[in-house]
């Protein structure tokens, strides 16, 4: 009993019977224009002509509901005051594919506001009007109802009860339209299949994008949170006995941090869905700077280059330089101090990429444990196979850790 009263008491019940009325006060400019067929059209029957305005005035209020603007206006309107959650519509290019047959859905929505709030206007108006004139009427004499050709005759009380009964039918209209709205809004401004399949495939990109910058603040910040935190404990040791060496570790620092900064800039910009500036593009010819900064952390780092470097370009570029720099990353969090091996071998088919690095304690400089989010060589594996590569990684015999990657060149540059 209770649940049959509360959309009585809820504001969007209210809210959608506003929202059906202005619709419907919104077509009355379009109904003298209505009128012009029945008036050239004199003899007919006065039921036809009513007929042929009221199909008038409903091809004019479907046609206005043709315009793109329009429906992006009433799906907003609708999520206000309908407090229905609808997606704003597809324009522009993306909506070419979309905007077919499922066009007319937004002149029969249209078309069924007016309809809907022009009926609960006219129905919840003649209620009301005949809830607070029954009581007046009662304080006078005897009330007569006519109603479908039949007459009912109220007095005394009866016409009290009768008061209250068109009143609360009166409300239950304004129920019922509100409750009609906001059923038809989903169905009829919500997106359509070929909608749907264009969101679907924009919230892909979206979540891809959003995938990739994560990846790349995983490996530019973590690397470089990692290099300078060992360079710090370098410097702070090697502040009193050696002042130049520590310097060149502070400038080392400075310079890491200015680029991660250039790095978080640009993803925060993609995740605001702001116009970001420029990517900031890293590939294998940054990688002697890259090793140069793990020296300063007081790495010892054995490169060996072989091939033309200069012929890998594009996104396997960048992507080598990604996965030489987690692998270096790791090999700073978890290696033992030793010296690093980092092997890059360009041929014409594959470049082959190893980093390996001792296990064990530590020795040198210790900046303490690191925490690790355990998505470092899962990233890096599955950007391996977004560009049908070969991954290893793991013990290389006793006492060393090899990370091997092998990526096709035709295949992805």
């Amino acid at each position: 009993m209770i649940r049959g009263f509360r959309p009585l008491l809820r504001g969007s019940t209210y809210s959608g019977v506003l929202f059906a009325y202005c619709g419907a006060l919104a077509s009355l400019p379009l109904l003298p224009f209505a009128l012009l067929p029945a008036l050239s059209w004199r003899s007919a029957p006065e039921n036809v002509q009513v007929v042929v305005v009221l199909l008038v005035w409903a091809a004019l209020v479907g046609v206005v509901g043709l315009a793109r603007p329009v429906r992006r206006a009433l799906v907003v309107s609708a999520r206000r005051m309908l407090r229905v959650p609808l997606p704003n519509p597809v324009t522009g290019r993306r909506a070419s594919g979309s905007l077919g047959l499922d066009r007319w859905r937004t002149p029969l929505w249209l078309v069924l506001h007016v309809a809907v709030g022009w009926t609960g206007a006219l129905a919840s108006g003649v209620l009301f009007v005949m809830g607070f004139s029954l009581p007046a009427n009662w304080l006078g004499g005897e009330v007569r109802v006519s109603l479908f050709g039949t007459s009912v005759r109220l007095s005394g009380g009866w016409s009290w009860v009768a008061a209250a009964v068109c009143l609360l039918l009166a409300v239950a209209v304004c129920v019922l339209v509100a409750k009609a709205l906001r059923w038809s809004a989903p169905r009829l401004l919500g997106p359509s299949a070929a909608e749907r399949l264009v969101l679907a495939a924009e919230r892909e990109l979206l979540l891809a994008e959003r995938n990739r910058i994560a990846h790349e603040l995983h490996d530019s910040i973590g690397h470089t949170l990692t290099a300078t935190t060992i360079q710090a404990a370098v410097a702070g040791e090697m502040l009193s006995e050696d002042p130049a060496a520590a310097r060149a570790a502070m400038r080392s620092i400075e310079d890491s941090t200015r680029a991660a900064l250039e790095d978080l800039d640009y993803a925060l910009g993609v995740l605001r869905e702001e116009q970001p500036g420029a990517a900031p593009t890293r590939t294998l010819a940054d990688l002697p700077e890259l090793l140069e900064r793990l020296r300063h952390t007081g790495a010892v780092v054995a490169p060996e280059v072989s091939g033309e470097l200069a012929q890998v370009q594009g996104t396997l570029s960048r992507a080598a330089y990604r996965i030489l720099q987690e692998g270096l990353t790791n090999a700073l969090r978890h290696g033992a101090g030793g010296p690093v091996e980092v092997q890059v071998a360009a041929g014409p088919d594959s470049l082959d990429l190893v980093v390996v690095n001792r296990t064990g304690a530590r020795t040198g400089p210790a900046p303490g444990p690191f925490s690790t989010s355990g998505h470092g060589l899962p990233g890096l594996a599955e950007r391996v196979r977004l560009l049908n590569g070969e991954f290893r990684s793991g013990p290389d015999g006793t006492g060393h850790w090899r990370l091997a990657v092998r990526l096709p060149v035709r295949a992805s540059a």
